[in-house]
């Protein structure tokens, strides 16, 4: 049986994944896990810190923070161009929004020519600065990763009120299903939802 607030999701594109590991604890931050994040990373060197900012305010996937050049930011309309991975051809390219203060930041790690990557780290560097900024802020368990900040980005935006299908392009997933998971993790509104129904409970 799934795990409450859990949907599986399988079909000949898809492999089953649910928000919880198969121990049942969650794989996404939450919004005061993200907070203390953000603020250990603003504590850490320039080049770490727009990773880490990257990642939590685009829920881009690492390898494609990695692979992310100088001339795919664009500060006139306040994006980021990502290459999408996962995609069945190269060359599929989706434009996210960022604060103009994160463009700030990374053009300010920029070095090389326009088409040089940001960061010159192989994977494995990207992933330890990443794990190590999670033990500063004290943040553990299946989520403590890159992963965990990109379902946290999906799930805060849904709660914000984003759209389904923009979180779905925002993500650069190929299908809305996929996106729709994310909907099911317990938020705001449904913790809004249910305390009307316990203050109800509790009058009676």
């Amino acid at each position: 049986m799934p795990h409450k607030g859990e949907t599986e999701f399988n079909n000949d594109h898809h492999k089953q994944w649910s928000l919880y590991d198969q121990s049942g604890h969650r794989k996404y931050l939450t919004a005061k896990e993200r907070r203390a994040f953000m603020t250990a990373a603003a504590e850490r060197p320039a080049d770490v810190h727009a990773l880490c900012w990257l990642i939590a305010e685009t829920g881009c996937r690492l390898t494609e923070a990695l692979e992310l050049t100088t001339d795919r930011i664009d500060p006139s309309r306040g994006v980021v161009i990502f290459e999408s991975l996962k995609k069945r051809r190269k060359g599929i390219y989706r434009a996210v929004p960022v604060r103009k203060e994160l463009i700030a930041a990374l053009n300010g790690i920029a070095q090389g020519n326009k088409t040089s990557p940001l960061w010159s780290w192989c994977r494995m560097t990207a992933y330890r600065r990443i794990t190590e900024t999670m033990e500063l802020a004290k943040v553990s368990g299946p989520h403590a990763n890159a992963r965990g900040l990109r379902h946290s980005f999906a799930i805060a935006a849904l709660e914000a009120g984003v759209p389904l299908n923009l979180v779905q392009r925002w993500l650069g997933h190929a299908d809305m299903a996929t996106t729709a998971i994310y909907a099911d993790a317990i938020g705001t509104e449904e913790r809004k939802l249910a305390s009307r129904l316990w203050k109800a409970e509790m009058g009676k």
